[in-house]
């Protein structure tokens, strides 16, 4: 089964690529390994703003984090053409906006990895880091960025 049609059967509709809002570039291809920037959680095309711990559940969270994954494979797509030609997801890196008592981190994160298992089967498991931090952009309670390996 091909990626899109993978997506097609969960219902994923793959946006456009998001307009950097500073000074730096959605994605950056060196050989075969496409680095993707940060792309923060949004919900109704918004910032989704909060902090996990404090007005914020894991569940809400890993929600935020699948809602990423798809902006992912959106910009991912307008980086290679054919989703079809990633051989690896090779790694993500979660920020979680969260309170220094919040330790779920990992578990917010999986909305984004388990979607991205889910669409590219074994060339969907990857490496990662989840970390807890103070802030992310426009308050955003999720920032995750990617590496993918091209065929």
């Amino acid at each position: 089964m091909s990626i899109y049609d993978k997506l097609t059967e969960l219902s994923i509709a793959l946006p456009p690529v998001a307009i950097p809002a500073a000074a730096y570039v959605p994605f950056v291809q060196t050989g075969n390994l496409v680095f993707l920037s940060g792309h923060i959680a949004k919900k109704d095309g918004k910032p989704w703003v909060g902090q996990l711990g404090k007005n914020m559940t894991t569940e809400e969270g890993k929600a935020a984090a699948r809602a990423i994954a798809i902006d992912l494979m959106g910009t991912l797509h307008a980086a290679v053409g054919d989703l079809n030609r990633v051989t690896r997801i090779v790694k993500l890196m979660s920020l979680v906006n969260s309170t220094g008592e919040f330790t779920e981190q990992h578990l917010v994160t999986n909305g984004a990895s388990e979607l991205i298992g889910e669409v590219f089967g074994p060339k969907g498991a990857h490496a990662r880091s989840a970390f807890g931090v103070a802030q992310i952009p426009m308050g955003a309670c999720v920032e995750i960025e990617l590496i993918a390996e091209l065929a």
